[in-house]
């Protein structure tokens, strides 16, 4: 093929994301040629993006041609994601105290948000003490070197009520959080992740297992943001809780939304087919599909080239995995 056929071939594939996609041909400085390859590479991605993730994409994904114009998209916004530091900032504005029968505690209310951008989706939480003291234990059983120099309020056994006591706790699991989240392998960590969302989680779906379905997805559209940000770069995570939200939506006869949150599902298993949610969300797409009128061949393709690898299993619907979570 000559250089020109080859030039317009390369201007048809790239046709349909011409719009966002705009090419650099600056060379590098002689600075930028003595860095280190994975530096030079995610500098790349912060000066000219799209070039550096279409390298990439060719370069990972062989059968990109197989793949829609938007899950490119999605693909090359996720790979920009991975250079693009993302830091939370913890508040605890206010407390209140509680009294339930004979037990008496504060609640610190937690305001979790992005730094370096106005955030609109921040996301508020209320822990006591008792939970705090909690993941402290839990931490220091697995992270006992990183936590050796982290201080922990201690108890006081009077004046736990008093205004001074509970604002020098509200300053004190302040700076708790932060210290914690600056250690990545703790920040990354399970115990930490389920402190923050758990409880809402756990919420959430005792709501949807008693048919509360409003209240179920209000919870969890509160928890999705959050827990997003903090398991960047583990999306498979995330995936029960955008399919407990198109259960809701479902069940709440929103079908539109629920196909919305199921593609985003099934965008983060692309890559593990064999992952429990998998074969439930392609069949619950596919009727989703049917009643929108939009086209479900090539999810139905996906379910029966799944089927035509794997022996036949018992699979879960959509719904009777989400009510399983959380049970205990």
């Amino acid at each position: 093929m000559d250089q020109d056929s080859h030039c317009t071939a390369e201007r048809e594939l790239l046709e349909p994301v011409s719009r966002i996609t705009t090419f650099s041909t600056t060379s590098p400085t002689d600075e930028e040629q003595n860095q280190p390859k994975a530096e030079i590479s995610c500098q790349m991605r912060k000066e000219n993006p799209e070039k550096g993730d279409l390298q990439d994409s060719n370069a990972s994904l062989s059968p990109n041609s197989l793949m829609t114009t938007k899950e490119l998209q999605e693909y090359w916004r996720n790979e920009k994601r991975q250079c693009r530091q993302v830091k939370l900032l913890f508040e605890i504005p206010s407390t209140r105290i509680v009294e339930h029968h004979l037990s008496k505690y504060v609640m610190y209310k937690i305001i979790i948000l992005q730094t370096g951008s106005f955030d609109s989706n921040k996301s508020v939480i209320e822990r006591r003490y008792s939970d705090f003291e909690k993941l402290h234990r839990n931490l220091l059983e697995e992270f006992s070197e990183e936590m050796e120099d982290v201080t922990f309020p201690k108890k006081t056994l009077t004046g736990n009520f008093t205004e001074e006591i509970i604002n020098e706790r509200k300053l004190a699991f302040k700076d708790y959080l932060r210290i914690l989240y600056s250690m990545k392998y703790i920040r990354r960590s399970k115990k930490f992740i389920d402190f923050l969302t758990r409880p809402e989680l756990r919420e959430a779906y005792g709501c949807l297992r008693g048919g509360q379905y409003t209240k179920a997805l209000e919870i969890l559209l509160e928890v999705i943001g959050l827990q997003e940000r903090l398991t960047r770069g583990n999306p498979v995570s995330v995936v029960p809780t955008l399919c407990a939200i198109v259960v809701c939506h479902k069940d709440l006869e929103n079908p539109a939304s629920a196909f919305e949150y199921a593609e985003k599902a099934l965008s983060c298993l692309r890559a593990h087919t064999s992952h429990r949610y998998y074969i439930p969300l392609l069949e619950t797409m596919i009727t989703l599909a049917y009643e929108l009128g939009k086209d479900f061949l090539s999810l139905q393709e996906k379910l029966e080239e799944w089927k035509a690898k794997k022996d036949p299993i018992r699979v879960f619907t959509l719904k009777e995995l989400a009510v399983r979570e959380y049970v205990q």
